[in-house]
């Protein structure tokens, strides 16, 4: 082992000894007896997930509304795109330093700024009268969303008593998977009698709401120690994860080899580079790079990420199914996912428990499985199967969203301090956008070259509504409506066929995916909880 080697295994060492004395310390005993509010930890639960679903909730919830926003503001299907992902870029992008920040000059106090943040750019969104104002406040709200979101787990996590953290964590988990599934319903309900506005009116409402609670119900937790802050580390982990994100995107919209791509994921690599090189020369890093030498924190960051590249890009193709081959309108299609929802938030209860005696290992690697199972089952239908075959590939995909959600974080933010759980916080955070952004682009890109490539000839019709059909199910449907008579049943039949083909490819590509995370996690995760929250143990050189 080289000095320098010996220097950086001895120096994480050490300030994970720091770590622990202070936990173990006077001064650690009173921050576990800080206030909790008037409700006590259930009070901090609640507030916290109530923060956490404002978040949630605002990245799939304006999905619903794309169409009546397309009509409303003229907005072109790159308008579109970045009406609703240029919120998910800002949250990514800068989740992880103000995780940090919210570490040293307090938690709640970044995530009430933060509410507030978002719920002014909220209400200014419900008034914009273009597609570029639209996507300006959009990015607003998706920076206050990443002062909000790290300090819901890390106020969770820093506040529990250590008996009562990984169920306080499982709950959480729990409202992460199942706030998509909340939002899409709520702006459904709205979307049946009043206008896209009222989606942004309303998180403008909730927005205040979740931080009167965070007031009235949470104490304001941060960081014992205070050294310089990793302004190089914070830079690049933005510069690195807004670029990928960006470069997903606009990949999937674009085509991977266009110039704005190449020079995204070229500044990308870049930013990563001096992301490690500095992280390893810095006393104090924003996110130490030892630590993905950490089986735990390894395995935790591919759970999450594989889990909700699963469920984004599975809402991608399924609420297309529900809509377009099941003819639900936008708040059924909403409905027909609660059972997600219901199945999440019981199982990641339950997680806790189930880790206790099987180990976490073993958890992961099942729930895995089931989304896996769950995404194949659905690929499995037909154009005639209707909404029960669907469901039974529901319940098993959420039994498996329960498992993996409180399980990947655990492991995650079980790899940090306590001082540090605002960026524990955000790393599990920055991995979730990530992997819904590769989620949908992958769901997506497999989508649409299967789907065109399985239609009908479509050389009898004008070349402009030919390319319309290609490019999306839903023109070929309404093409085929405005057809009528034996040509337009054909071409809807066609359409719908090759709708069903492309979902297909689309759900077995991810589920692969899935199982090769199953079978990393069966080999490398650690087998139970205490090995991915040892702070001393699995350090890079003792890593295998």
């Amino acid at each position: 082992m080289s000095d320098d080697e010996l220097n950086d295994a001895s120096r994480l060492r050490s300030t994970n000894e720091e770590g622990r004395q202070r936990e173990t310390s006077g001064e650690g005993r009173q921050r576990d007896q800080l206030p909790t509010g008037r409700l006590g930890h259930s009070g901090v639960l609640f507030a916290m997930c109530l923060a956490l679903i404002l978040v949630v909730a605002s990245v799939a919830a304006l999905n619903l509304a794309l169409p009546d926003l397309a009509i409303d503001l003229g907005a072109n299907n790159t308008a579109l795109t970045w009406i609703a992902d240029g919120y998910t870029v800002a949250l990514a992008a800068l989740v992880l330093p103000l995780g940090a920040v919210g570490d040293r000059i307090g938690r709640r106090t970044v995530l009430i700024a933060g509410a507030v943040v978002f719920g002014s750019a909220s209400l200014a969104a419900a008034f914009a009268e273009s597609t570029e104002m639209l996507i300006t406040w959009r990015v607003v709200m998706g920076i206050g969303a990443a002062m909000i979101m790290p300090g819901t787990l890390s106020t969770i996590t820093a506040t529990f008593p250590p008996a009562q953290r990984s169920k306080g964590v499982a709950i959480w988990s729990g409202f992460a998977a199942a706030g998509a599934i909340i939002g899409m319903l709520l702006a459904g309900a709205l979307l049946e009698r009043w206008g896209w506005q009222s989606i942004f009116i309303v998180s403008a409402a909730f927005g205040g709401v979740a931080a009167v609670a965070a007031v009235l119900l949470a104490p304001n937790t941060r960081e014992d120690t205070h050294h310089r802050f990793d302004l190089i580390g914070a830079s690049s982990t933005t510069v690195a994860v807004g670029t990928l994100v960006f470069a997903i995107i606009e990949g999937n919209e674009r085509g991977w080899t266009t110039t704005p791509v190449l020079i995204c994921a070229t500044v990308c690599v870049l930013a990563l580079a001096v992301y490690a090189v500095k992280g390893l020369r810095t006393e104090h890093p924003l996110l130490d790079p030892r630590l993905f030498g950490r089986a735990g924190f390894r395995a935790g960051a591919i759970v999450v990420f594989t889990q909700f590249m699963a469920v984004f890009g599975f809402f991608f193709v399924g609420l297309q199914y529900l809509q377009l081959i099941l003819d639900y309108s936008p708040l059924i299609a909403a409905v027909a996912l609660i059972p997600v929802a219901a199945v999440v938030m019981p199982t990641s209860s339950l997680t806790p428990r189930l880790v206790s005696v099987v180990g976490l290992k073993y958890v992961m690697v099942v729930g895995l499985l089931l989304i896996a199972g769950g995404l194949v089952w659905i690929s499995r239908l037909h154009v005639d199967s209707g909404y029960l075959p669907f469901l039974v590939g529901l319940i098993l995909a959420g039994i498996g969203i329960g498992l993996t959600g409180s399980t990947g974080t655990s492991a995650i933010v079980g790899s940090l301090s306590r001082n540090q759980q605002g960026v524990a916080s955000a790393m599990n955070d920055t991995t979730r956008e990530v992997g819904s952004a590769v989620g949908i682009a992958v769901m997506g890109g497999v989508f649409s070259s299967q789907y065109a490539g399985h239609l009908p000839d479509l050389a009898r019709l004008p070349a402009q509504a030919a390319e319309a059909i290609r490019d999306s199910a839903a023109a070929g449907l309404v093409a085929a409506e405005r057809i009528g008579g034996p040509a337009g049943a054909q071409l809807s039949a066609g359409v719908r066929e090759a709708f069903i083909d492309g979902m297909s490819a689309a759900l077995i590509t991810v589920a692969v995916v899935l199982l090769v995370a199953a079978i990393g996690c069966a080999i490398k995760a650690p087998r139970h909880p205490a090995d991915a929250e040892t702070l001393d143990d699995d350090l890079p050189t003792q890593a295998s």
